[in-house]
């Protein structure tokens, strides 16, 4: 659109409106349709794009600066993120978890394809017991303490030791 055309159209004649939008419809639900895949959607989406461009007497539209940018361009980016901020408005509300059936959040337990072997000397009887406790038994920290009558943080502290046991055998057993 030639600037002379532009400055028609934002002084608000309609016949400079009617030819902006036929010149750069196609644009505008090209660059939505990156954003937006249902027809309904992007078609409503156009609309809004269009709708930004005129609002508050051509305010959006009388920021373009042709220095920065070409017309189409400047339309392309407008019209993504005018449909981005409009898909992101739109979201669906969330359901909250206590709403959701309990059927269908359940997943099938996995069993390890195969039980790991570890040399005997690699963990203390202590740190194998807690292990146990805290994954086999599925314990918390403190219920583990209460029963080995030890700190809390004695759990963690052996726990921590174990892992890092555990995770420099299996790094050697990798390489």
């Amino acid at each position: 659109m030639a600037q002379d055309g532009l400055e028609e159209l934002l002084r608000g004649e309609k016949g400079a409106w009617d030819a902006f939008v036929r010149r750069y419809a196609g644009l505008v639900v090209a660059a939505v349709r990156s954003v937006a895949r249902e027809a309904a959607e992007i078609e409503d989406l156009a609309q809004e794009v269009f709708l930004r461009l005129c609002k508050d007497d051509f305010r959006l539209l009388r920021s373009f600066d042709p220095a920065r940018a070409g017309l189409s361009t400047w339309i392309t980016i407008v019209a993504r993120s005018t449909a981005r901020d409009a898909m992101r408005r739109h979201r669906p509300v969330s359901v909250p978890i206590e709403a959701v059936p309990e059927g269908r959040l359940a997943i099938d337990p996995v069993e390890p394809a195969r039980k790991l072997k570890l040399p005997e000397a690699l963990l203390s009887p202590r740190q194998r017991e807690i292990l146990t406790m805290l994954y086999d038994r599925e314990m918390e920290v403190f219920e583990v303490a209460a029963e080995l009558g030890i700190d809390p943080q004695s759990v963690r502290s052996a726990h921590h030791k174990a892992m890092i046991k555990l995770r420099a055998y299996f790094k050697a057993e990798i390489k």
